[in-house]
């Protein structure tokens, strides 16, 4: 990737810096949940600290309880001497921009108060630009998205990415080309999204293991009943892929009717059940691929973890996190569960992208990176 990064700056001391984080957390009660992104930023907001940015912070937010990140600004004046602003463009966060000094911060509101975000309205790009001299996007999470500040403000200053965002670019390009055997997870729903991934993995890794929701286009496609459960809208020609020796379906799946859950094959699956996991077969399955697998990319959960169906999900953590695998993992509730754990230092790298993860590896790069490339900084 031929982007520079934030270490590439020669001189950041009472530098403006306008800085692209991604601190949607989860938020109840007006308490994080998970800190788990922010924790991951810390490296370049303390880069810019130390070396005396006077760095303004936007983010969005998309909590079900709230659209304000002041519960976000409240945890990171544990660590920073920060200000907290709700107006971008008003006199007041003016005055206080002129007025910060070498290591300060200021977090704006929410991004997407301004309809221009999402639009990718240009003259937003070119207000939000008017905030800093430098642009850094440390929101690779976010940098599948056509925003105007991932994509538009680039156009108006020097860029650069930030410290986790390299790091996430360097970690997942490996899955192009892995060390073998390679082993494949995808797990979750989307299939249309993911789709193009197994085509892709079917290619690159000895083995791709679909599972959750994925899995049951491929047992419609073999067959077999899927009775109440989650099928994709879309009908795929998967004859091909099932076809392929290196496919692994779920041998035991976790079904709920009228009577209870149960644990079936999926030849077993009836029109009252609703697959919602996959079951301890699976796992063992999974179990002794890890055992001979050198390299091991993960996304998605094997069950309907909202649902409270996270055994499968849990325990292939478990098994990964134990293999001596190299492992990365990614998404969402894939990272909810490994937080739950305790984990986290367990995987060779986890990414904080959910679909900005799924987007890179289908299309070893996003419009976050091609931005940073083009940038005429």
């Amino acid at each position: 990737m031929d982007f520079k990064t934030i270490k590439d700056i020669e001189n950041l001391r009472g530098k403006r810096v306008l800085l692209r984080l991604d601190l949607n957390v989860p938020i109840i009660d007006g308490v994080l949940l998970d800190d788990f992104r922010i924790k991951k930023s810390m490296s370049t907001l303390n880069f810019l600290r130390e070396n005396g940015a006077k760095t303004i912070v936007i983010s969005h937010i998309e909590s079900v309880e709230t659209k304000s990140l002041k519960a976000v600004y409240e945890y990171l004046s544990k660590f920073f001497n920060i200000l907290f602003l709700k107006d971008y463009f008003g006199e007041e966060t003016k005055k206080a921009i002129d007025g910060m000094n070498e290591g300060d911060f200021i977090l704006l509101e929410n991004l997407r108060i301004y309809e221009g975000e999402e639009k990718s309205s240009e003259h937003f790009a070119r207000q939000l630009a008017s905030l800093g001299e430098i642009y850094v996007n440390e929101a690779f999470s976010v940098s599948h998205r056509q925003h105007a500040s991932i994509v538009g403000v680039p156009k108006f200053l020097p860029s650069y990415a930030g410290i986790l965002f390299e790091e996430e670019v360097a970690n997942l390009s490996k899955a192009f080309n892995p060390e073998h055997p390679f082993l494949f997870i995808l797990g979750g729903a989307k299939f249309e999204t993911k789709m193009p991934l197994i085509e892709k993995f079917l290619k690159l890794a000895d083995f791709v293991f679909v599972g959750g929701a994925l899995a049951n286009d491929f047992f419609k496609e073999k067959g077999y009943e899927t009775g109440l459960s989650v099928l994709s809208a879309k009908k795929f020609n998967l004859g091909k892929m099932l076809d392929s020796d290196k496919l692994l379906l779920p041998a035991d799946v976790v079904v709920k009717n009228n009577q209870g859950v149960f644990i079936k094959r999926p030849s077993q699956v009836l029109k009252e059940d609703k697959i919602l996991d996959d079951g301890p077969a699976t796992i063992s399955m999974l179990e002794k691929k890890l055992l001979s697998s050198k390299f091991v990319l993960w996304n998605g959960p094997l069950g309907d973890y909202e649902k409270g169906f996270r055994e499968g999900t849990v325990e292939l953590a478990r098994a990964i996190a134990k293999s001596g695998a190299k492992s990365i993992i990614g998404g969402g509730d894939t990272l909810a569960v490994v937080s739950k754990m305790n984990l986290e230092n367990k995987f060779s790298f986890i990414s904080t992208g959910g679909g900005a993860m799924l987007d890179f590896l289908a299309n070893e790069t996003l419009p976050g990176i091609e931005a940073l490339e083009q940038s005429s900084g």
